[in-house]
């Protein structure tokens, strides 16, 4: 729910297709990004209420998204599947020949055979919600929120979901993008967005009551706006490399 109310979806057809990526923070390992919706999700036993889990866990750090109380299931679902959601899986051996480092690969490959067996904690990379940030005749200004699974941080993963964001935006419709809230604490995704040629449009005072990193209370923090347009925007996705 935005300021404005809920804000229709904008029209899909259908799907879209899966893709392959490569990680280069770990040798032989790649990412396959499968696209999800509300209904879709529900064919996947245990996914929603592992996405739900930790979605709840990064709400309560209090650092990274704006919202206070920790949702329930059904405020999650209204959340984060209003629309079109992204799913990243990891896959050590399901692939056998992986794209070049920045190479994107549509695959022929199902959730359900990305999975191959293990939990979803074991195989899930990170997900992200794309849409519309505003209604109406500002609908093709899109909107995305990341969530990076706690075991799965500091593997490069966030980079590659931040990547596939530049893929699948376009792809859904959109024609620009605009992060409301980037905290200027949270320096790891400053720095990602700004390797994505995202430009600040602007800075709000104390935009965030955020629990301090060192659990001692809370602080309020400034946060950036970050824009990009879409257009000619494929080789800045294809040339990210996380150092």
């Amino acid at each position: 729910m935005s300021a404005y109310g809920a804000i229709p979806r904008s029209a899909n057809a259908s799907l879209l297709p899966a893709t392959l990526w490569s990680n280069p923070r770990i040798d032989g390992c790649a990412v396959t990004i499968h696209h999800i919706d509300r209904s879709a999700v529900e064919a996947y036993p245990g996914l929603f209420e592992y996405l739900h889990s930790i979605f709840a866990v990064e709400i309560a750090a209090g650092t990274t998204y704006p919202q206070e109380d920790t949702p329930d299931a059904s405020a999650f679902r209204n959340y984060f599947f209003g629309a079109d959601v992204l799913v990243a899986i990891s896959c050590e051996s399901a692939i056998q020949t992986t794209p070049g480092h920045g190479d994107i690969r549509e695959v022929q490959l199902s959730l359900v055979d990305a999975r191959q067996n293990r939990s979803w904690e074991d195989c899930v990379a990170g997900y992200y919600y794309v849409k519309p940030n505003y209604p109406g005749r500002s609908s093709h200004i899109c909107n995305a929120g990341f969530v990076v699974p706690p075991k799965q941080r500091s593997r490069g993963f966030g980079s590659i979901l931040a990547r596939s964001y530049l893929h699948y935006g376009p792809k859904l419709g959109y024609q620009a993008s605009v992060f409301n809230l980037v905290y200027v604490n949270n320096v790891a995704s400053v720095r990602l967005w700004e390797k994505l040629d995202f430009k600040k449009a602007g800075l709000i005072p104390k935009a965030g009551r955020l629990k301090r990193k060192d659990g001692q209370g809370e602080e309020y923090v400034d946060a950036w706006v970050m824009y990009k347009d879409f257009e000619n925007i494929g080789v800045a996705a294809e040339a990210i490399v996380e150092s």
